[in-house]
């Protein structure tokens, strides 16, 4: 199981609190210090079963600076998201949790993070 998390971020915190109150065993990524590449935003997204635009933070200041909220939210402008989130991985909402069954989960609620520790 691996978190990203933002330390700065009270949601990441709580995560992290949770995961370690159930004793789990996870790898913590600072994926503002540890960017992830597009391919692997790809591969969370798909572990999500989401799109790129579902985990954007459209309030971020490089949000409003790219204008975001104006892009189209379709199959043809989907990598135009991935590589904004890449670009500016502040965009990427937290924390992400990738669960042991290859799933993952936006953690942002204790019950998405015990979500993802029974899978």
């Amino acid at each position: 199981m691996e978190i990203w998390i933002n330390p700065a971020c009270s949601k990441c915190r709580d995560a992290v609190s949770l995961l370690d109150a159930e004793g789990a065993e996870y790898t913590v990524r600072r994926y503002l210090e540890d960017v992830p590449s597009p391919d692997e935003i790809r591969a969370v997204l798909d572990r999500l079963g989401l799109e790129p635009w579902d985990i954007t933070r459209t309030q971020e200041d490089a949000a409003r600076e790219l204008g975001v909220k104006d892009w189209p939210r379709d199959a043809e402008t989907r990598e135009r998201w991935v590589a904004a989130l890449a670009e500016h991985p502040r965009l990427i909402q937290r924390p992400i949790i990738t669960a042991d069954d290859g799933t993952a989960v936006v953690g942002r609620t204790d019950e998405a993070v015990r979500d993802a520790l029974s899978r």
